[in-house]
């Protein structure tokens, strides 16, 4: 008689794993995309200032002082210094505005390469989704996500911190319906932060939950 129980956890782990080689393969198509999209925003960009400067009409130069100032918000994306990086936090800060969240952002990957890019989105991505999860599940003005990155001393230190409902975890475990899922997922944090000889730490207390992850950069 096959066991099915048995058989379950290793079902779960194979899905997580092609789910996060699904994630993977998203940001790396956002990441061509990324590059075809700044190539045209700096030559659209250039074309609206000639527009501007031109001798043609009134009319003609508020229309591309317009565009210009539309297509301007690309500038004011949160720049990593790690392309695949900015992608991912592009990519969140945009769901966290559509769910009416502040999300703030102080990163630097500049000086960082030693980071495989499936590790980064395991890092980054995981942590987040569940900051703009847990955000969800509360009113409006108390919903903000900050995340802090960068190398401090031999470290590279990732800081995500949201407000949450304070909930009690049911049995020792995560309220989330599918707990075996979510726990996995930080467990897959858990791995990606031992590969490069560093961890991964979650502590709630008065309403707050923070997830610190610390790599070492001298593995």
């Amino acid at each position: 008689m096959v066991n099915i129980r048995c058989g379950q956890p290793v079902v779960k782990q194979a899905d997580e794993i092609a789910r996060l080689q699904q994630q993977y393969a998203y940001y790396q198509d956002k990441l061509r995309d990324e590059e075809r999209i700044r190539s045209i925003y700096h030559d659209m960009k250039n074309h609206l200032l000639v527009l501007e400067g031109s001798q043609g009409t009134e009319a003609t130069r508020q229309m591309a002082q317009e565009l210009r100032s539309q297509i301007a918000d690309y500038e004011n994306y949160i720049h990593t210094g790690n392309e695949f990086l900015d992608i991912i936090i592009r990519d969140k800060a945009e769901k966290a505005r559509e769910k009416q969240i502040d999300f703030s952002a102080f990163i630097d990957f500049g000086t960082i390469d030693f980071i495989e890019p499936l590790a980064i989105s395991t890092l980054f991505g995981n942590g987040i989704d569940n900051a703009i999860e847990a955000s969800e599940k509360l009113p409006r003005e108390q919903r903000v996500i900050l995340v802090k990155a960068g190398k401090v001393q031999d470290f590279v230190s990732i800081l995500i911190e949201n407000n949450c409902i304070d909930e009690k975890p049911v049995d020792g475990h995560t309220t989330k319906a599918d707990k075996f899922l979510h726990g996995f997922g930080i467990a897959n944090m858990k791995k990606a932060a031992e590969k490069y000889g560093g961890s991964c730490m979650t502590a709630q207390a008065a309403g707050k939950f923070t997830l610190k992850i610390l790599l070492s950069v001298t593995k």
